[in-house]
């Protein structure tokens, strides 16, 4: 819009001689207008809660996702593939601390945020007792049986803290909506064969495991994990349901913890990034 706005200025100008159009003319410049300037009228309102949370470009798009930037399809995702499979990979041990980091509570830097039922939780809880908390693989393990081996095992762009408890009850279901209240989950729900995160990481939820979709292609040793439409996948490397994830991604965009805990991750650990994070519309660009 802007840059159609500024060549009508052009035109303008050729058009009108006097001081007054030419000032007039001036107003939708990329300089900021004076406080007593009239304000512009409001751009239109994003299509979707995703497309607002990127009007603004990524700084990354001139440097690490480059090579990425213009393309759709089997082409976005085979080219964000190969950015985000540089990374350094950390044992499962090395989580623990990880997490200790990504997910520290922003009031509280003795605490770490829990993914499923927002509890802030001191740090040094972290085990495998009621009352405390955990290693979440958000994509389960069991699908795809990649378990805790370093790989998508140990990638902490989809390992979250969760409360022990909480943790046990998602399992290895799927995700989708619907079901009962989780006992301490925050407005988490689930049924016998879906589970589904309170409001607040829906988006974060479905990021997570469009990341891993992306980022394990089956050609690193470990099983080709793709998303699709189902629940009840047991083994098999796949993770439902996809039309689902896709609302939550647009219903949910990135806030500012997401973001952080995804800068984190690429500066001092895995040096890879969620591309689902900086650029929510790339899930429909892709799927």
């Amino acid at each position: 819009m802007l840059a159609i706005r500024m060549r009508t200025g052009r035109r303008g100008a050729l058009a009108f001689t006097t001081a007054a159009a030419l000032t007039a003319l001036a107003v939708p410049a990329l300089t900021a207008a004076p406080a007593t300037a009239a304000p512009e009228p409001p751009a239109a309102a994003p299509a979707t809660a995703a497309a607002a949370a990127t009007a603004v470009t990524s700084d990354y798009d001139s440097t690490y996702y480059k090579n990425a930037i213009g393309k759709t399809g089997t082409a976005l995702k085979s080219s964000l593939h190969t950015i985000i499979s540089n990374q350094t990979k950390l044992s499962y041990s090395a989580v623990w601390n990880a997490l200790k980091a990504t997910d520290q509570d922003p009031n509280n830097s003795n605490n770490v945020i829990l993914l499923y039922s927002g509890v802030s939780r001191a740090k040094s809880l972290n085990g495998g007792n009621t009352g405390n908390w955990n290693r979440e693989h958000v994509w389960a393990k069991s699908h795809g049986d990649f378990g805790t081996s370093t790989g998508p095992g140990t990638d902490i762009h989809h390992l979250r803290p969760t409360d022990v408890q909480v943790n046990s009850i998602r399992g290895n279901k799927d995700f989708d909506n619907g079901g009962s209240a989780v006992a301490n989950g925050g407005g988490s729900l689930t049924d016998s064969d879906s589970f589904e995160p309170r409001n607040a990481v829906k988006g974060d939820v479905a990021r997570m495991i469009l990341y891993m979709a992306v980022r394990y292609e089956g050609g690193d040793g470990w099983a080709d994990l793709e998303p699709n439409n189902s629940v009840n996948n047991g083994s098999n490397p796949y993770m439902g349901r996809l039309s689902v994830l896709k609302q939550w991604n647009e219903q949910d965009p990135p806030d500012a913890f997401e973001k952080r805990r995804n800068q984190v991750i690429h500066d001092s650990y895995q040096h890879n990034r969620n591309p689902f994070i900086d650029h929510p519309e790339w899930v429909e660009a892709i799927w």
